[in-house]
């Protein structure tokens, strides 16, 4: 009788017998099994004999642990770059960023990677203590710069009147001459040009300021006499108020002290002034000879990539701003003779001092001319009120004309500036610099509009 022999046992999922069944007799006592038990336990405790499942399962951990130190050193490096563009103010740039997983160390960071803050943003009071020495440098900034207003006010006009004569001045290099003889000669024939009106019209206005003072008290009774007058004095009592004031002014000590303190000031500032006048002649004279160099050594501090724009917008500027000197002064100079003429036609006293008056008011823009006919107007009334409205309405024509047909062919080159630009520029310049300031607040006005519509718009067009 034959025995049947039981199947040999295979693995959970039908693979198979187990390992080394080819090596092993199935178990007859109860001694064999016990080693079989022993020798599958052995086995178990190998790694070599470790499930598949399990293999796979730490093979994936590791895989993981490495992607999370990859995406950690990524983030780590991307924040101390962060930190480097903003210290360096530089913009952020997209395309240089490496592969991710590369390790780049930048400023700030640690040993670890990992990006840390500069010291200056550590500490509370180092940002209060930072501020703080910021508002007291800005303040001895201030005070400095208020002490040498008038030293920067010298400057201004130097610069202003350099830029008025150097178009004469490259007119005549491109003509041939040299630079240091056209600076020369244009230099020497300003001089001139002031020398010879000082000495035409100073002799006339100093003996018409004196016969004006002489005849002070005449005019002002002849005044007191006129029949408008007398009614006003009837009505509302002026003499009488006038005479009390004036009694009670010279009864005072205050009045005495202002009045020498006046007169010693008026003294000092025209010694002032002369010193200043010839402060900024020296001034323009060496920045007419040194303003190609000035110019270069100021262009070499703009980055390259930037340096010819700023050229051509500079020299744009530079441009306008001297033809509206040379432009407003040729105005002023012809409302000047034009007041004059008319003057001595009409017969009105004091044409000399009186178109010296309009031709430097005629400087001002927009009220400077107004303000001659006005000064003229007021003279003309002493002779009679008819001939006051006859100034009046030979200013009103002229204006027009000055207006309409002057201004356009001689400043058609140099600026165009909104009226209410104009009148907002020269309101603050002059609030903040007096006439020198209503003098250079167009073509500063002219300069931002450019820099306006060249910069400022395009860039906004690009994006």
């Amino acid at each position: 009788m034959t025995t049947q022999q039981a199947p040999p046992r295979t693995r959970p999922g039908g693979e198979g017998p187990p390992a080394g069944a080819e090596h092993e007799t199935p178990p007859r006592t109860v001694a064999d099994r016990r080693r079989v038990r022993l020798r599958r336990a052995a086995r178990a405790m190998n790694p070599a004999a470790a499930p598949r499942a399990g293999v796979r399962a730490v093979q994936r951990w590791q895989a993981f642990r490495v992607r999370q130190r990859e995406l950690l050193d990524e983030s780590n490096r991307l924040q101390s770059e962060l930190w480097a563009q903003i210290h360096a103010g530089a913009p952020a740039s997209d395309g240089d960023v490496p592969a991710p997983g590369a390790r780049t160390r930048a400023a700030g960071s640690t040993e670890g990677g990992t990006s840390r803050p500069p010291a200056l943003w550590a500490s509370p009071f180092s940002i209060g203590f930072t501020g703080a020495l910021g508002v007291l440098l800005a303040w001895l900034l201030v005070q400095n710069l208020t002490r040498l207003s008038s030293v920067l006010t010298y400057l201004l006009v130097a610069v202003f009147l350099t830029l008025a004569l150097n178009p004469l001045v490259e007119w005549l290099t491109r003509r041939g001459v040299s630079r240091p003889s056209s600076v020369f000669v244009v230099f020497m024939g300003f001089v001139t040009v002031v020398a010879v009106s000082a000495v035409t019209l100073l002799p006339g206005v100093v003996a018409q300021a004196v016969s004006l003072v002489e005849r002070a008290p005449q005019t002002v009774e002849g005044l007191a006499t006129s029949p408008w007058l007398v009614e006003l004095d009837q009505r509302y009592a002026v003499s009488e108020r006038a005479t009390t004031e004036l009694d009670r002014l010279l009864t005072e000590r205050g009045t005495w002290t202002t009045v020498f303190g006046g007169v010693l000031g008026a003294a000092g500032w025209v010694a002032g002034s002369l010193v200043g006048l010839l402060t900024s002649a020296i001034l323009t004279l060496y920045l007419l000879a040194t303003l190609p160099s000035v110019k270069e050594g100021a262009y070499r501090l703009v980055p390259a990539s930037r340096r010819p724009g700023v050229v051509r917008l500079a020299e744009e500027i530079m441009r306008r701003v001297g033809g509206y000197a040379l432009g407003q002064a040729t105005v002023a100079t012809i409302n000047a003779v034009c007041s004059w003429l008319m003057m001595q036609v009409l017969g009105i006293p004091y044409a000399a001092i009186l178109a010296v008056s309009v031709g430097l008011l005629g400087l001002i823009p927009l009220i400077g001319a107004t303000l001659g006919a006005i000064i003229v107007a007021l003279s003309a009334l002493t002779v009679s009120p008819t001939l006051a409205l006859v100034v009046l309405i030979y200013y009103v024509i002229y204006q027009q004309l000055e207006n309409y047909w002057i201004v356009p062919r001689i400043m058609q080159r140099t600026v165009s500036v909104p009226g209410a630009v104009t009148v907002v520029a020269v309101l603050a310049g002059g609030t903040l610099l007096g006439v020198l300031g209503a003098l250079i607040a167009i073509p500063v006005a002219a300069g931002l509009l450019l820099i306006y519509e060249e910069v400022l718009v395009p860039r906004q067009e690009a994006h």
